[in-house]
C-alpha cells in the first residue's frame, strides 16, 4: 500500500478536476492511502469524491497565498508521491516541494495543449506561470505526466521540455460509478421524447469548446433534418451563445440546459455526441459516450482526438474548424442507421478504464521509490 497525495485547485466541473476525483477513488479501491489536498475549497466534483479519500480544503482566496498552508499540509501528509495537476498548481507544488527537498516525490501533470492554454489566460500572475513551468518541468526529476502524445509533443515543440522530460497516461475515464449511472434514464425532455434525433455535446461554455461553431453547423443541419441539439455546460459565455442561437432563429431546436448530474446517461439516449473544440488536452467526453454505444464526431482539433479516435479510423474526425465539414459529418452520422458498437465499447474499456488509468499513474507518481 502506497501514500499518494494529489494537489489541485479545487473540484469545479472541469475534466481535470473529474479525473482526479475517479483517479483517487480508484486508488483507494485498490487499497492505497490517497490524500486530496485543495488550494481553496468544493467545487461540483466534490460529492464524487471517495469517503474513503482524506480531503484537505485549504481555503486559501489565490494561489499565490497557499505556499505556507501547502507546505504545512504535504509535511503533515508525509506521502510517498505527490501529483499536482494543472499548470498554476504545478509550478506553487513545486516550489513547495524544493524547499522540503521532496522534489523525488514530486509528479506533475499537464491536462492541455499548453502553447494554446496559455493564449487564454491573460492575467498577468498566470502569464509569469506559464513563463516559469517549462524551466521548472526541464528540472524536475520526473517527467511531466500529459494527458495525450499530443499534449506531449506540443510541450516539446513549443518550450523548453525536452522529450525526456514527459511521458503520456490515459486518463481515467470509466469507472464502476459510470458504468452504473448509464444504466439510469436520461432526464432532459429531448432525450425522454425521442419523437426528433438529438445531438449532444458537453463542455464549459467557454471559447476553447467551439460551441459557437457547432451552433453554425447545426443549422446548416437544420436546412436538410429536423433534429435538436443539447450542450450541457455552464460558463462565461452562456449569454453571447443564448444571443447567437436567437439571432439564427433555432432557440425552439438548441437547449442549454446548464450541467447534468448524470451525463453519462444523457450520452447513451443521445444520438451523437459532437465534439467541437478548438483544443483539447485528451477529450473525455468523446470516450464516455463511445463507452455507451452512442456515435461520435469530432474537430481534428489538438489535441488527443485523433489519439483517441485512431486518425478517423474508429469515427468521423473532422478538418479543424471547417464547420460546413461539420455540419455534413452531423447529417450523415445522424442519416446512419444507429447500433450499439461493441466493438467501440470494448476498444475504450481496454484503455480509458480506471482500473488500467490507475495503474498507470500509481507507476510513474511512485517510480524509483
Amino acid at each position: 500500500m502506497a501514500k499518494i497525495t494529489i494537489v489541485l485547485h479545487d473540484l469545479r466541473g472541469g475534466g481535470a478536476e473529474k479525473m482526479m476525483v475517479r483517479l483517487a477513488n480508484q486508488l483507494v479501491e485498490h487499497g492505497d492511502s490517497v490524500d486530496m489536498i485543495l488550494i481553496t475549497e468544493g467545487g461540483s466534483n466534490k460529492p464524487y469524491l471517495s469517503q474513503d479519500v482524506n480531503l484537505i480544503e485549504l481555503k486559501c482566496q489565490r494561489t499565490l497565498d497557499a505556499f505556507g498552508p501547502l507546505r504545512r499540509a504535504l509535511k503533515r501528509s508525509a506521502p510517498d508521491g505527490i501529483l499536482a495537476a494543472l499548470t498554476h498548481i504545478n509550478v506553487i507544488t513545486a516550489i513547495v516541494c524544493a524547499t522540503l527537498g521532496w522534489l523525488k516525490k514530486l509528479s506533475v501533470s499537464e491536462r492541455n495543449a499548453f502553447s494554446l492554454d496559455k493564449k487564454v489566460n491573460n492575467d498577468k500572475v498566470m502569464k509569469l506561470t506559464y513563463f516559469l513551468a517549462p524551466f521548472i518541468y526541464r528540472l524536475l526529476p520526473n517527467p511531466v505526466i500529459a494527458v495525450s502524445q499530443g499534449v506531449a509533443q506540443d510541450l516539446i515543440d513549443t518550450t523548453v521540455v525536452r522529450a525526456k522530460d514527459v511521458v503520456t497516461a490515459p486518463n481515467p475515464v470509466i469507472t464502476k460509478e459510470t458504468e452504473e449511472a448509464a444504466q439510469y434514464p436520461a432526464k432532459h425532455p429531448w432525450l425522454v421524447d425521442k419523437s426528433l434525433p438529438t445531438i449532444v455535446a458537453v463542455g464549459r461554455l467557454s471559447y476553447q469548446k467551439g460551441f459557437d461553431m457547432l451552433i453554425n453547423a447545426f443549422h446548416k443541419v437544420l436546412q436538410t433534418k429536423d433534429c435538436r441539439l443539447i450542450i450541457f455546460g455552464e460558463g462565461e459565455l452562456k449569454a453571447d451563445l443564448e444571443t447567437q442561437i436567437s439571432g439564427l432563429g433555432i432557440t425552439e431546436r438548441v437547449s442549454l440546459p446548464g450541467y447534468s448530474d448524470n451525463i453519462i446517461a444523457e450520452m447513451k439516449a443521445a444520438d451523437l455526441y459532437v465534439l467541437s473544440s478548438r483544443f483539447e488536452g485528451s477529450p473525455n467526453a468523446i470516450v464516455e459516450a463511445m463507452s455507451v454505444g452512442t456515435s461520435v464526431v469530432a474537430f481534428d482539433c489538438p489535441h488527443g482526438a485523433r489519439e483517441i479516435l485512431e486518425g478517423g479510423g474508429i469515427a468521423p474526425l473532422i478538418k479543424y474548424l471547417d464547420v460546413e465539414a461539420l455540419g455534413d459529418a452531423v447529417l450523415n452520422s445522424l442519416s446512419l442507421e444507429q447500433i450499439n458498437n461493441n466493438e467501440l465499447q470494448h476498444y475504450v474499456f481496454g484503455k480509458f478504464h480506471s482500473s488500467v488509468s490507475s495503474k498507470a499513474y500509481k507507476r510513474l507518481i511512485l517510480r524509483d521509490k
